[in-house]
């Protein structure tokens, strides 16, 4: 497995994102250029002008002007985008809700939010690499004395399960998290 590409830093910073507004096009750049390591193959597409169509219609991100992104909507499309393999459209909507309106009435610090962010990011990165370590071992040592011709193929079968699993409850963990959320804005 190539621990290094799998784990590369994948995020965009601030740093990245220019002091102007752009234009879908380069949006779709800048986040071509950032996370093009990330896809499974070469026809995949990380964001697409449908994509960002489709989060400003479900209104994930507050409304664009003049047809010009700003750097606090390319700080929210960077958090759909890392949410979205997880979670549903309308879970990450309500999920950012508060930070939306929040940035959108100039009440929020999106900038060091982001950057709290991206430090979680960077501590998740170590704990993934002790917990992929320690998957990858026991899974090794669960196929011990099964048949050689199958052990290595069922080892990957039995850790892409394990990681699978705790996706899943990862997954579950966020959506309860959701929940909450909305559960606390239906009771204001």
């Amino acid at each position: 497995m190539e621990l290094e590409k799998l784990i590369a830093e994948n995020q965009i910073k601030l740093e990245d994102i220019p002091h102007i507004e752009l234009y879908m096009d380069q949006v779709i750049q800048l986040f071509e250029n950032a996370f093009a390591s990330t896809t499974r193959n070469e026809e995949e597409k990380v964001l697409t002008k449908t994509m960002i169509n489709n989060y400003a219609k479900g209104k994930l991100f507050f409304p664009v002007k003049n047809k010009k992104y700003s750097k606090e909507h390319l700080i929210l499309i960077a958090l759909i985008y890392q949410l979205k393999g997880a979670l549903s459209i309308n879970d990450i909507k309500s999920l950012l809700n508060g930070v939306n309106t929040g940035t959108e009435e100039g009440k929020m610090d999106l900038d060091h939010f982001y950057e709290l962010y991206l430090d979680l990011t960077k501590r998740n990165v170590d704990a993934f690499k002790n917990d992929l370590e320690n998957q990858a071992g026991r899974a090794a040592e669960e196929v011990k004395g099964l048949n050689e011709d199958q052990s290595a193929e069922l080892e990957k079968v039995l850790l892409a399960s394990s990681l699978v699993h705790m996706s899943n409850l990862y997954r579950k963990a966020a959506e309860r998290i959701v929940d909450d959320l909305k559960n606390e804005g239906d009771h204001k």
